[in-house]
């Protein structure tokens, strides 16, 4: 069996270092074919060196974990010459020791305010739901049960977006492109590992993805990052048909360690209609 994979390694910044030095082509960092036959894949320590204006030697430090305190200039020199983009850059300050450490962040709280679940039964033509950062799923509405799944027939360990995105055949079905919005789900996961190395309730999702599934753990691996950010998702609805939805996330003042998220169709569009027909059917199911 393979063992679970942590959400930190202990060297996150050298981890990270390594891989997105690895997946950079060298042609788009600017360098010219020097003719030597690479052996893997992206820059070499070298080249890397050379485009922070850095030492191969103090390179080869920082990814093997000798070095961690990281002056906040050499953070952007990196983070340029290895054509980061805004998470990504995000990411490097976060796990790189440029300050003195923050403290952990407690875990969120599991409790909704009671004025938030109001407002999310009074939403009826709008799915949503209240997550927390490690999208455990604490609160929903009846349209956002419509939509993606029962969650009141969950066990409360089962009620987490990426694990259902992974683990669960039916929930995994409803994705147009499911490789795409996984590995979406893993970028979103691995920045939160890095926010909050602490989480032993994220260390625990991280592991138990690792071992029962082989998707995850590959991407998981590939330390790609991703913060939050409005975007479309496509479903194949087994009632509803195929719907086009926009993901709206809200922070909760109150809570900050949970968001809002919210479902909704453009107006007049074929998805609009066709969420508006799930709605329907939906409120003359008994609860």
């Amino acid at each position: 069996m393979t063992s679970p994979v942590a959400p930190s390694t202990g060297n996150e910044l050298g981890t990270f270092l390594r891989s997105r030095r690895a997946a950079l082509d060298p042609h788009r960092a600017g360098l010219p074919d020097d003719g030597r036959l690479r052996r893997v894949p992206g820059l070499r320590r070298e080249e890397l060196a050379q485009l922070a204006h850095v030492s191969v030697d103090y390179i080869v430090r920082l990814e093997q974990g000798r070095t961690r305190r990281v002056s906040r200039p050499v953070l952007d020199a990196l983070a340029g010459a290895l054509r980061l983009a805004p998470d990504e850059r995000d990411y490097l300050f976060t796990v790189a020791d440029v300050a003195p450490a923050a403290p952990a962040r407690r875990p969120g709280r599991a409790e909704v305010a009671p004025r938030l679940r109001q407002l999310l039964d009074t939403m009826p033509d709008v799915p949503a739901m209240v997550l927390n950062r490690r999208t455990d799923v604490l609160a929903w509405n009846r349209g956002i049960s419509a939509l993606l799944t029962d969650f009141g027939a969950l066990r409360p360990a089962e009620r987490n977006l990426i694990r259902l995105t992974f683990l669960d055949e039916a929930f995994r079905s409803l994705y147009a492109d499911w490789p795409r919005s996984a590995r979406e789900c893993v970028a979103v996961l691995r920045m939160e590992a890095g926010r909050n190395p602490h989480d032993s309730a994220l260390s625990t999702l991280v592991g138990e993805l690792s071992v029962r599934d082989p998707d995850f753990r590959t991407w998981w691996a590939g330390h790609e990052v991703r913060g939050p950010r409005q975007l479309a998702k496509t479903y194949h609805h087994p009632v509803a048909g195929t719907l086009t939805l926009d993901v709206q996330q809200f922070s909760v003042d109150t809570h900050p360690d949970q968001q809002l998220v919210a479902y909704t169709a453009e107006p007049g569009s074929p998805s609009h209609e066709a969420l508006g027909f799930l709605l329907r059917w939906s409120a003359r199911i008994p609860d």
